[in-house]
């Protein structure tokens, strides 16, 4: 399987993420394919230099169990993703009255920061935000260091939180004291 013949197969779809979801075609072996944690994409050990070739591969990313695929409605092709398909890279609040975060990942993907995109913390410490399906996004570390300045300390049932709002939904950045 070649990427041209993958892109032509996801162009044939259109414009819009395909619903992937639905599709479940045969199991055509690995690419040597690779999402490096920084958002890097990598073809046999070549960064791609085309934004345009990854957001149309990203549209038709899937995640099964652990395994990540490329898939069409024909085919379906595992690659490697070192940590999360997408990074979080930037925010900004959508109202005058900062209720609403917008976020956007590497690849230009921008949502609400509401409960269909939650905020979750690994017990590492690592935050990832939900951008679709169950494909995550990491949140880069200015990020983070930006909400750190923006959250509130709170007392909750876990000890002390950092947490910030967006759209009617809680979010916390850690627990600083436990109870």
């Amino acid at each position: 399987m070649s990427l041209e013949k993958i892109s032509a197969q996801i162009k044939a779809q259109g414009e819009k993420i395909p619903p992937v979801e639905l599709w479940d075609p045969d199991y055509c072996g690995e690419m040597d394919l690779q999402i490096k944690a920084n958002g890097d994409w990598f073809y046999t050990g070549t960064i791609f230099k085309r934004p345009t070739l990854v957001k149309l591969l990203a549209s038709v990313l899937k995640k099964e169990g652990e395994d990540y695929f490329l898939v069409t409605p024909f085919e379906k092709i595992k690659i490697t993703v070192d940590d999360a398909p997408f990074v979080l890279t930037q925010w900004h609040w959508q109202d005058k009255n900062n209720d609403i975060m917008i976020v956007s990942t590497n690849l230009g993907d921008e949502f609400v920061l509401d409960a269909k995109h939650p905020l979750l913390i690994t017990k590492e410490g690592n935050i990832y935000i939900t951008v679709r399906r169950n494909l995550l996004a990491r949140v880069h570390r200015n990020v983070y260091y930006q909400w750190v300045d923006l959250a509130k300390e709170v007392v909750t049932e876990k000890g002390s939180e950092l947490i910030f709002s967006s759209a009617g939904c809680k979010f916390s950045l850690g627990v600083i004291t436990e109870s």
